[in-house]
């Protein structure tokens, strides 16, 4: 049975999210859902300063509370257990009467537990967690974001049909607007995110290169970069190798936008190329079509979600013992999966490969993420994001 919404008035809901951008992006159907059952409390989201600047214009949180965690306590057993008490600390005396736990850790259980929350709800893999007053089960075969509506269903809360959607505040939609008006008018913009966390994510830059040649010799596109600053060597040497006559079609953003103006920017654009990384969440959360080139990941579960997607992958799967028990649990099920589990080469990826998924997108025309918020707002006004 689902909340009775004129209770909510008296709950104060801790969600905790913290770490990378795309996990934090696939939060945003999960905190439309939870308004919805709650529309009267007080939401808060437990983020990382940096990636947690992603949900900045969701109308569905009260406030972002960064998780204040200094990089010199990362693998020092006392230091951290000291940080978490330090922010446990800091969270009880804000009275927070539940919490829902997207990040699947002991340390977040851990914090939340000794935050005295009283009602605890994360999900498991197997077992029960008694730092949690309820486990939800889950499986790798499902995507994250059903992960995060799971937690509401295990709740006995009411979920929608789990649609994404994201917002740029007027200031990041007017920077973007800029920077695009300085592009050639009448030519496909196609955004190009060659980067990962980490490097076995990464297709080779010369693929990359040659995939730009052709999106530029026969889909008549710029092509577009906009990273981290540590990036902009890998966007100057696919320039590089990319045919002399087609590198005045290529753009370099990254020092001109911040991570906000981007999620903006990428709204505008009619594909997104690239590896799986945050920046693809992003773009599905605006509604760009998105081609994303996997490799160790699990697709089933980390694919764009809510927006026109073709999905790269080598040819040549590698099975481990938990993808078979995983494959043998859906089969058992009767879960369909969309890809069959296993990790993928990057290097098996072939630029014909690339260029099909890209001309398949780019055939479409995708219809964009809502423009407005689906749950009335209740204090702030972010810009939505139009064609």
């Amino acid at each position: 049975m689902a909340h009775p919404p004129s209770d909510s008035a008296d709950e104060r809901i801790l969600v905790v999210r913290n770490r990378y951008i795309g996990d934090t992006l696939l939060a945003i159907p999960f905190l439309r859902n939870l308004r919805r059952n709650f529309p009267n409390a007080t939401i808060d989201v437990l983020v990382d300063p940096g990636s947690g600047s992603v949900l900045s214009e969701c109308p569905y949180k009260d406030e972002l509370i960064p998780w204040q965690r200094p990089a010199a306590v990362k693998g020092v057993l006392p230091r951290s257990l000291s940080n978490i008490l330090e922010n446990a600390s800091r969270l009880k005396a804000r009275g927070y009467t539940r919490t829902y736990l997207l990040k699947r850790s002991f340390s977040s259980s851990l914090l939340v537990w000794l935050a005295g929350i009283p009602h605890r709800v994360g999900g498991r893999f197997q077992g029960r967690s008694p730092l949690l007053t309820r486990s939800v089960p889950i499986a790798d075969t499902r995507h994250e974001a059903e992960h995060f509506l799971d937690l509401l269903r295990g709740d006995g809360l009411e979920v929608d049909d789990g649609h994404n959607e994201n917002w740029a505040s007027e200031q990041a939609a007017h920077r973007a607007a800029e920077v695009i008006a300085d592009l050639p008018s009448g030519r496909r913009l196609v955004f190009i995110a060659p980067k990962a966390t980490n490097t076995i994510r990464e297709w080779p830059l010369d693929r990359m290169a040659a995939a730009a040649d052709w999106l530029v010799a026969h889909q008549d596109s710029e092509i577009c970069f906009c990273g981290a600053p540590r990036d902009i060597a890998a966007h100057e040497s696919i320039r590089d190798l990319m045919q002399p006559e087609h590198r005045q079609h290529v753009h370099d953003f990254s020092k001109d936008l911040r991570l906000a103006e981007t999620g903006a920017f990428l709204a505008k654009m009619d594909l997104y190329l690239g590896v799986d990384t945050g920046l693809a969440h992003l773009a599905a959360s605006f509604g760009t079509p998105v081609a994303v080139l996997f490799g160790p990941s699990n697709p089933n579960q980390w694919h764009p979600w809510g927006t026109a997607c073709e999905v790269v992958r080598g040819r040549h799967l590698r099975q481990g013992w938990s993808h078979r028990l995983s494959q043998r649990w859906a089969e058992q099920s009767q879960t369909e999966l969309r890809w069959p589990l296993g990790e993928a080469s990057m290097n098996d990826i072939s630029v014909e490969q690339v260029t099909q998924a890209a001309s398949r997108l780019l055939a479409v025309d995708s219809p964009q993420a809502p423009l407005e918020p689906t749950f009335p707002q209740r204090s702030r006004s972010p810009m939505p994001i139009g064609s």
